[in-house]
């Protein structure tokens, strides 16, 4: 058992739940049989979701009623009660009874939650919230993706370092490069925040990165760099206009290729082909936020996913855990 992973998971929260979450740790325990699920939630509920095939020596049940909504603000989250299945499962990890913990509830909620639960890693003052991007060359770290709408340089400079230590953990084989979202790539650029981290960036000395400068918006799927940094209102909307391209893409290259025959004939012709342009831009694949800043690693799956992007989530929990990612941050800020 000293390799086990123990993920506590919110089982309530998110669109379909718990059958959604129930399905996508099915579907995970497959291939990841080093994982232990401590699930909080209904336990009736969850119990009718649990198929008879899955080891029973692979999960415990928590039992509460009480859940947090997606209609809740953050501070009403925070006053529902310590019995919710969020809180509950944040404070497993607190308590150091599982490793990692994740939920697709309420992303205010689970920020503020987290906080008042879990301690800061020392010197760092905002946890960020990242997540993975595809480029042309593989993955890319982006943060902050909207838990701070205004930062400071140094808030950036921190970001840049965990950002760089997330990308390690996940992939060890790469080195991180990293930039800063701007305007325009040339140093004159951008506000004084942007600048005075440029500045402050270029003359510190890391070997876990390299800093690669500046990258403007039309550049972030080119996969030169691949930790890209920007304040959470910035990251925000790059992170919903890429959502938005790619769905644009997808349901107009399928009305396009179904509206005709010749299109549905060059359809099964390159099917192949078509599949793998998907799946490239399938989020599902690349489900699984992270805040990051906190002494524990806390996951944000997307609420609107469906059981296989709450695997991948789930598997994202097992990569930063196996490449102990709090433990390189903390190397990375000293």
């Amino acid at each position: 058992m000293n390799n086990v992973i123990k993920i506590a998971v919110d089982a309530m929260g998110g669109d379909g739940s718990p059958k959604k979450v129930i399905d996508g740790i099915v579907h995970h325990y497959q291939n990841n049989k080093n994982s232990y699920y401590i699930i909080f939630g209904n336990k009736e509920a969850i119990e009718n979701c649990i198929p008879k095939n899955l080891n029973k020596n692979a999960y415990e049940i928590i039992n509460t009623n009480d859940v947090v909504e997606d209609t809740d603000t953050p501070l009403g989250a925070a006053k529902r009660g310590k019995n919710t299945s969020m809180w509950l499962a944040i404070d497993s990890v607190k308590n150091k009874k599982a490793d990692v913990v994740i939920s697709a509830g309420n992303t205010g909620a689970l920020l503020v939650i987290a906080k008042l639960n879990l301690k800061m890693i020392d010197s760092i003052d905002k946890p960020a919230l990242s997540a993975l991007w595809p480029n042309k060359k593989g993955m890319s770290v982006v943060l902050d993706l909207g838990a701070n709408i205004e930062c400071s340089d140094k808030n950036l400079i921190d970001f840049a370092f965990m950002g760089s230590a997330l990308f390690n953990s996940l992939y060890p084989k790469e080195k991180a490069k990293v930039a800063l979202l701007n305007i325009g790539s040339e140093e004159i650029k951008g506000n004084e925040v942007i600048k005075n981290t440029y500045q402050k960036l270029n003359q510190i000395e890391n070997s876990d990165y390299e800093f690669k400068g500046y990258i403007e918006g039309n550049e972030l799927m080119n996969g030169d760099v691949n930790v890209i940094v920007a304040d959470g209102f910035t990251g925000n909307v790059a992170l919903k206009t890429a959502e938005g391209t790619a769905n644009f893409i997808t349901s107009e290259l399928k009305k396009t290729l179904s509206s005709s025959i010749i299109g549905k004939i060059s359809t099964l012709l390159n099917f192949k082909n078509l599949t793998k342009f998907k799946k490239k831009l399938d989020p599902r694949l690349y489900n699984g936020a992270i805040f990051i800043g906190l002494d524990s690693p806390v996951i944000k799956s997307h609420g609107g996913t469906d059981y296989i992007g709450f695997s991948n989530s789930l598997s994202v929990c097992n990569k930063i855990i196996e490449g102990n990612l709090i433990e390189k941050i903390k190397d990375n800020i000293n």
